[in-house]
C-alpha cells in the first residue's frame, strides 16, 4: 500500500534560480536535516540515473539514485542501501521534488516522499498509529529547510530549523 507525506512552500526566488540549486545533487547536507555530508557517486552529477550518497550524523551513509528527471521541473530520487534496496521501514521509498512558477519572481517548492512500508500489517499498525505524523514532519522540515536555505545561502543547522518551525506554525 503506497503512502506520501508532503509540504509545499513558495520561496522567494525566480523558478530558474530555484531550479540551479534544485538540481544540484551535491547540496542536500545543507537543508535535510540529520544529513552531515553528500557525496555524488556516478560520473553523471544530475539527470537520470545520477547517484548520491548522504551521510548522517551516525556515520551512516543512504544512497539515492535519480530515477525520473524532468528538467526545470524537478525529479525523483530512489532511497536505497547500494543494491539491498530501501533502508527499513520501508519496503520501498522514493523522494520526489518538484518546483513550480508561483508568481512575483516566487517559486513553490513540493517535497514529498512516497512509500511502502514493511512487516505487512505491523508496518500499516505502526504507520498509521506512530509513523505517519513522523514523516510528514521530516518532510515539512525538509521543505522548510530547503527554503531558507535557497532564500539565505546558509546551511541550516538545528537550532534554525527549531525558529523555522515555530514560525511555520504560527504561518498555518
Amino acid at each position: 500500500m503506497k503512502h506520501e507525506a508532503t509540504a509545499r512552500v513558495v520561496i522567494d526566488l525566480p523558478k530558474d534560480e530555484a531550479w540551479t540549486l534544485l538540481k544540484d545533487l551535491s547540496l542536500a547536507h545543507n537543508y535535510v536535516p540529520g544529513i552531515t555530508r553528500t557525496e555524488i557517486t556516478t560520473e553523471k552529477v544530475e539527470g537520470l540515473g545520477a547517484s548520491r550518497r548522504v551521510y548522517q550524523r551516525s556515520g551512516k551513509g543512504m544512497d539515492e539514485t535519480v530515477t525520473e528527471w524532468n528538467e526545470g521541473h524537478g525529479f525523483v530520487i530512489r532511497l536505497h542501501k547500494g543494491e539491498k534496496g530501501a533502508p527499513a521501514p520501508f519496503q520501498q521509498a522514493n523522494f520526489r521534488y518538484r518546483i513550480e512558477d508561483a508568481g512575483h519572481s516566487r517559486t513553490a517548492l513540493t517535497t514529498s516522499l512516497v512509500f511502502d512500508m514493511r512487516w505487512g500489517p505491523v508496518g500499516r499498525f505502526l504507520y498509521e498509529r506512530m509513523l505517519h505524523k513522523v514523516f510528514r514532519g521530516v518532510i515539512r522540515d525538509v521543505a522548510i529547510s530547503m527554503k531558507q536555505f535557497y532564500e539565505s545561502g546558509e546551511a541550516v543547522g538545528d537550532a534554525q530549523l527549531k525558529q523555522l518551525r515555530a514560525g511555520a506554525r504560527q504561518e498555518v
